[in-house]
């Protein structure tokens, strides 16, 4: 039965953390809300996940070339950025999200942000032959491209540069030397896996 209206209750619950957006945790934009859509597979990298990416990377990328492949919210590319990457591209195939991500860009005056709408792998292949220094690899989970990306990652990735994948399963040392990596770093934090990569 609905409640009567004129009743009023005196006990006070705290109302629940807003699942509809996140912040980026440093850097020049530090503490700036980013909208998180309700989209099936969208799945942000946890405020822990990506604050321990970075202490492994360093807290100053000044100068960094950077890909985010299935930006998403932006949330990743957008440290990176916040952190004085000098060039982050940021691809998604969903055209709200693009549009928001524009929007963020705009709202930041974020001219080293370059937003494209599209398959992440496929516009991997546009980018010049070892010209990025940090890819960053966080599709869906259910995706079935995790080969691909890796691989697209690893032609344009510098021979020093570091990739970052996050997975819903650990890959183990045989798997990754099958493409040539090792992992310098992994975390899990509840259904993520965190790696840090770099080419053995």
């Amino acid at each position: 039965m609905p409640r009567p209206t004129a009743q009023k209750t005196t006990k006070k619950t705290a109302a629940p953390a807003r699942p509809n957006e996140i912040r980026i945790i440093g850097g020049q934009w530090k503490r700036t809300k980013l909208p998180v859509a309700d989209k099936p597979g969208l799945r942000p990298t946890p405020d822990r996940v990506r604050e321990t990416l970075f202490n492994w990377l360093g807290q100053d990328l000044s100068g960094w070339r950077c890909l985010d492949m299935f930006a998403g919210t932006g949330a990743l590319g957008l440290e990176a950025a916040s952190r004085g990457a000098a060039e982050v591209h940021l691809f998604e195939t969903d055209a709200a999200l693009v549009a928001q991500l524009v929007q963020l860009k705009t709202r930041l005056g974020a001219t080293q942000l370059q937003v494209t709408r599209g398959d992440g792998v496929a516009l991997a292949g546009r980018l010049g032959a070892a010209s990025i220094d940090l890819v960053l690899v966080d599709p869906p989970f259910d995706t079935t491209q995790y080969t691909a990306a890796v691989a697209a990652a690893l032609r344009v990735l510098t021979p020093q540069g570091r990739l970052y994948l996050e997975a819903p399963e650990l890959w183990g040392a045989e798997r990754l030397a099958g493409h040539g990596l090792v992992a310098e770093r992994h975390l899990k934090a509840g259904a993520v896996h965190a790696h840090l990569l770099a080419r053995a």
